[in-house]
């Protein structure tokens, strides 16, 4: 099995140079999982909401932690030859998950899959203690707790269309120069001779 993490924008990659004991927890098999963003375009906040053993989980994540996760679902998907039906459940508009108190703030997703399960398995760590939803989490400490959320094929193709709604959902992208418009106005680089500096 094969796990490739996202950590949260500008974090440090842990390091390797002991083992300690980390408590890591399944949801197996999991029975939803979905993405929820809370307020209003360009000011949201993300959870990861997730369903199964008799209860729901919530948990704070990043924006540009779950664009990296639909990116490398899709390259999964693609590598193990699974093709989405031609007809996905679409969500009915307004419908989402219920969300909970988040338990802790996402410092990496990992994904990977389990040949002999044929299930996808994503694992969320903990991020730095103190760290808020809508605040980039710190390293993550060697001995953050882990849960990792066993899923289908046909859950994982629902929950990558459903992020992607959900993520396409906020600011719309400038045609000119791609990044995200304020309803106040945009200064876009392209107009006026400037180029974002990243």
């Amino acid at each position: 099995m094969l796990l490739i993490f996202f950590p949260a924008f500008g974090e440090a990659k842990p390091s390797t140079a002991s083992l300690v004991a980390v408590a890591i927890y399944e949801l197996d098999p999991v029975e939803g999982i979905a993405v929820a963003a809370v307020g209003e375009p360009g000011q949201r906040r993300f959870f990861l909401v997730a369903t199964g053993s008799g209860r729901t989980l919530t948990l704070g994540c990043e924006k540009s932690q779950l664009q990296a996760l639909i990116v490398r679902l899709h390259q999964m998907l693609e590598a193990q030859k699974i093709e989405p039906p031609e007809q996905a459940a679409e969500a009915e508009p307004g419908s989402g998950p219920t969300l909970g108190e988040p338990e802790w703030q996402i410092g990496e997703i990992g994904l990977g899959y389990h040949e002999a399960r044929r299930m996808f398995v994503l694992v969320a760590s903990q991020g730095a203690l103190g760290a808020q939803p809508g605040e980039p989490p710190g390293a993550p400490p060697d001995d953050a707790p882990s849960i990792r959320f066993w899923l289908s094929h046909d859950q994982v193709i629902a929950f990558s269309k459903q992020a992607e709604s959900v993520l396409s959902a906020g600011r719309p992208l400038c045609p000119r120069c791609g990044l995200p418009m304020d309803p106040a106005g945009h200064p876009c680089p392209v107009m006026n001779g400037a180029r974002p500096i990243f």
